[in-house]
């Protein structure tokens, strides 16, 4: 039988069950966790690099942290913690963000004035609020904001939050999917202190590594060529300056494929040889959604 799912959890003979993520409870990456991991306990931390350390102090078994948004772009706050941690990617998960209106119970449309929430989810419900005359107020939270709503007791302010929110915060729900794109997707990474270890001649893989390249002239151009002639896919390839005087590149990459393949093998050694550091961050399955196109998974009830 799949244990009780529910929030806090954190003791350390729960952590097996439990997943940590950023946020306080009914949070967009709450709902995430419960979909993709609908047998296990979320655990809310205030931020990312708390939910990571509740996986490394042993009070979680996994972290789900997001990464990117089909309308926001790349979350930053997490590149930050990846050259530090000791965590591993061992999955990925795409959740499409489906924000509600929410407001006490008893309110409607027409008596809601204001709304509070998350400045991105502001943003991602523009047109909404501009259609409904309804005055943005920027909170730290969408889950937070439903929880500010639901203690202060004020019938003429919504949130734009989630449905799980509402339900745990016994909000009503006064309209739902105002976000203005029909493809607000947010791409999630699942950490955990052990390394996946997916079968590559049975499951499509992605691998994760963090690197920097020697200073020499073109050393960028000569490290990646080895994945051209060796047939292996970038998915994704980002930089960031570090170092006291930003002199140093870092980059972040995924590519598809598992380090045991022979020209995933040949790419990695070509790119050490134009590199001053390296560091696996994990490989993993490739989440079905890549195959499917914009349909992100959600789950009902959730």
């Amino acid at each position: 039988m799949a244990k009780r799912r529910g929030n806090g959890g954190g003791r350390r003979g729960d952590a097996v069950n439990t997943i940590a993520f950023q946020g306080e409870a009914g949070a967009n990456s709450d709902m995430a966790c419960r979909a993709a991991y609908p047998y296990m306990t979320t655990l809310p931390c205030p931020t990312f690099e708390a939910a990571m350390g509740a996986v490394q102090a042993g009070r979680a078994e996994l972290a789900m942290i997001p990464v990117e948004n089909s309308i926001a772009g790349r979350v930053a706050d997490l590149h930050s913690l990846l050259p530090h941690t000791r965590l591993k990617i061992v999955a990925e998960h795409f959740q499409r963000v489906e924000h509600c209106l929410v407001a006490l119970p008893g309110a409607t449309l027409k008596s809601i004035k204001t709304v509070k929430s998350h400045v991105q989810a502001l943003a991602q419900c523009r047109n909404f609020l501009k259609k409904h005359r309804l005055q943005p107020l920027v909170h730290a939270d969408t889950a937070g904001a439903a929880r500010e709503i639901a203690e202060d007791g004020d019938p003429q302010i919504g949130a734009i939050a989630s449905s799980l929110a509402a339900r745990i915060y016994e909000l009503k729900v006064l309209a739902r999917n105002i976000e203005d794109a029909d493809h607000n997707t947010t791409r999630m990474l699942v950490f955990s202190r052990d390394e996946a270890a997916p079968d590559w001649r049975t499951v499509q893989c992605m691998t994760a590594f963090l690197f920097r390249v020697k200073s020499v002239p073109a050393a960028l151009y000569k490290a990646l060529g080895g994945f051209a002639t060796n047939g292996i896919n970038i998915v994704k390839l980002e930089s960031y300056l570090s170092g006291a005087h930003f002199e140093q590149a870092q980059f972040y990459a995924e590519v598809e494929g598992h380090p045991e393949q022979r020209a995933l093998q040949l790419a990695l050694e070509e790119l050490a040889f134009f590199s001053e550091e390296f560091k696996p961050l994990g490989t993993f399955p490739a989440h079905p959604f890549r195959r499917r196109g914009w349909q992100a998974p959600t789950r009902p009830g959730t």
